[in-house]
């Protein structure tokens, strides 16, 4: 299976996710490409989208390669790939100077794409993650740290294409994981895409524009 781009990718989760038409959802994207698939999904269940600002901790020199992720919060929530950080020896004090960083970041985007609109309530609802593949699973895992603190019903991530490596161990941490393409070892998510452009910031806030129409 491909996809053509992100949102025939998103239309077509909305159907597994069928279910949760007539329940207390919440679909939280994580961005940018998170947003693109989650537009429909939203639209289609007629459901509040709101985001989950994750940041990759890239090692310096390497950005690509991450020894954690990082999410906004009260108290952020830091995630640490133990085996790149053994392996590449980062220091305490280098892996804190890219969390700093990170998470100026995310403030930025949050504040860029939200303004002042505070974060929607998570809590007693089921709460749908959504983005646009997963490689090491990183980011979503601290996501998922993060959005349990807030206390949802259910927690459902859905994503169109993951390693089953991945799929199987974050399986474990969420109540449903839908995963429309379970590949058999990690590659480039953007080859299972015809079209895999880069988002721009506007184009996000016209996507996150478009979904309050039905909050």
């Amino acid at each position: 299976m491909s996809f053509l781009d992100r949102s025939d990718a998103g239309n077509r989760l909305a159907e597994k996710l069928a279910k949760y038409r007539h329940d207390d959802v919440i679909i939280l994207a994580l961005p940018r490409g998170g947003v693109e698939v989650a537009l429909p999904i939203a639209l289609k269940l007629s459901a509040p989208l709101d985001l989950l600002v994750v940041r990759k901790l890239g090692v310096p020199g390497q950005p690509e390669l991450a020894m954690g992720a990082v999410i906004d919060g009260d108290t952020p929530t830091i995630v640490r790939n133990e085996d790149v950080l053994r392996l590449l020896r980062i220091s305490k004090e280098t892996f804190e100077r890219v969390v700093v960083r990170e998470l100026a970041e995310i403030e930025r985007r949050r504040r860029f794409y939200c303004g002042e609109r505070s974060s929607l309530p998570v809590q007693g609802k089921v709460a749908v993650v959504v983005d646009d593949g997963i490689a090491t699973g990183a980011t979503l895992r601290a996501a998922l740290a993060r959005l349990k603190t807030a206390k949802p019903s259910r927690i459902v991530v859905a994503v169109p294409v993951a390693p089953k490596s991945v799929v199987e161990d974050l399986k474990l941490d969420v109540d449903e994981f839908v995963c429309l393409e379970a590949l058999g070892r990690m590659g480039a998510i953007n080859l299972h895409y015809h079209n895999f452009a880069q988002l721009s910031d506007a184009e996000v806030i016209e996507m996150l524009d478009a979904a309050r129409t039905i909050e």
